[in-house]
C-alpha cells in the first residue's frame, strides 16, 4: 500500500565520541523515506531542497524506489542543515548550527496524484504545516504524527489541532510528559489518548518503547547493539519501520501493531550502527527478518509448568 511522508530533507553535521562527519545526507523524510522503502514498494516524499542538493543524494533516494514528485528544489537557497555534537553516552547532544535555509518558507503542496494515499507520515515539522497536509488529502487508512518539545511548548494549541486528527503519535517519554503534563508514562498516555491519537507511542532510547492503544499495554526492549556509532534519525527510522510494516500487512490489529514496533525498532538498531542513512542503505530484507526474529527471541518469556 501507498505511504505519503512529509518531512526535513537536509544535511547534517554530526560529531561523535567515535567519528564525525561534516556534511551527511539526513532529514525526517529522508530516513522515513528509505527505511519504509523496505517494506513497500510506493513510498511517496514531499519536501523541499535548495540548489546545493546533490543530485548522488537524489539517487540515493530514487535507488530505494522513492517517488520524488513531490520534492521541490528551490533554486534560490541552500538546503536545511543541522550540526550537532553528542555526549559520550549519545543520549544528550549539543546543537552547534541551525540554518533552516530554504526550509524556513517550506509549504508542503501536495501533488493531485497522491492526495489519495493509504498512509499518512507527517515528520517532525511545524503543527501548523502538518494540519496544511491533513488538508490537503482525501481519506488515508492511517495518519501517523511525530511532534517534538519545541511545538510543544511554542505552538501547543496548532500541535493540538493537528493531534485530533491524526491515528497514531509516536514521540519520546519526555515529550509524552510535557505534552501531557502527567510524570507518570501510563497516565500521560491516557490524557493524550483524550487529544485525538487512537494509538500512543512512547520511546525511551536504549530502554525500549512502550505501545498504547485501546486498554493494552505492550513493552518493547531496545535491540543491544554492539556498535553505536550516531543516534540521529533514529527516531525517524523507528517511525518508517512501524509505518511500513502497516502498509506492507494492512492490519491495524494489536497483534499486528506489536509486530509494527518490533519492526521500527529492528530499523533503528540497524540506523545506529553507522553514519546518517549509511547503514540502512546497505542492509537487506534477509538482515531485517533475522533481527526481527533475534528480537522475538530476545523479549520472549518461557511458559511456566
Amino acid at each position: 500500500m501507498s505511504i505519503l511522508i512529509v518531512g526535513s530533507v537536509a544535511y547534517d553535521g554530526i560529531e561523535t565520541p567515535f567519528g564525525k562527519r561534516d556534511r551527511i545526507l539526513g532529514g525526517s523524510a529522508t530516513y522515513l523515506s528509505i527505511t519504509s522503502s523496505y517494506f513497500t514498494g510506493d513510498v511517496n516524499l514531499v519536501g523541499v531542497v535548495g540548489h546545493d542538493f546533490e543530485a548522488s543524494d537524489i539517487e540515493i533516494l530514487r535507488n530505494r524506489g522513492v517517488n520524488l514528485d513531490g520534492l521541490k528544489i528551490d533554486k534560490s537557497g541552500k538546503t536545511f542543515f543541522w550540526a550537532g555534537r553528542y555526549h559520550y553516552d549519545l543520549n544528550s547532544r549539543d546543537t552547534l548550527d541551525t540554518q533552516l535555509n530554504v526550509f524556513e518558507t517550506f509549504k508542503p503542496e501536495i501533488p493531485e496524484n497522491l492526495r489519495n494515499v493509504e498512509y499518512l507520515c507527517l515528520g517532525n515539522i511545524a503543527p501548523s504545516l502538518q494540519s496544511l497536509v491533513l488538508d490537503q488529502v482525501k481519506s488515508p487508512k492511517l495518519v501517523i504524527c511525530d511532534t517534538m518539545n519545541f511545538w510543544i511548548e511554542g505552538a501547543r494549541e496548532d500541535l493540538l489541532k493537528t493531534l485530533s486528527r491524526v491515528d497514531v503519535l509516536i514521540i519520546n517519554d519526555s515529550e509524552a510528559r510535557e505534552l501531557s503534563g502527567e510524570p507518570n508514562l501510563v497516565k500521560a498516555a491516557a490524557l493524550i489518548h483524550d487529544m485525538g491519537p487512537k494509538t500512543l507511542i512512547i520511546k525511551k532510547g536504549e530502554h525500549g518503547a512502550l505501545l498504547f492503544t485501546g486498554n493494552e499495554i505492550f513493552s518493547a526492549p531496545a535491540f543491544p547493539v554492539l556498535d553505536i556509532f550516531d543516534p540521529t534519525g533514529a527516531g525517524d527510522t523507528f517511525m518508517g519501520g512501524f509505518a511500513g510494516w502497516l502498509a506492507k500487512t494492512g492490519d491495524h490489529s494489536p497483534e499486528n501493531l506489536r509486530r509494527a514496533v518490533i519492526y521500527g525498532s529492528v530499523m533503528a538498531s540497524f540506523c545506529v550502527e553507522k553514519f546518517g542513512p549509511e547503514r540502512l542503505l546497505e542492509i537487506s530484507e534477509d538482515a531485517i527478518k533475522v533481527r526481527y526474529n533475534a528480537f522475538k527471541e530476545l523479549s520472549e518469556v518461557p511458559a511456566h509448568d
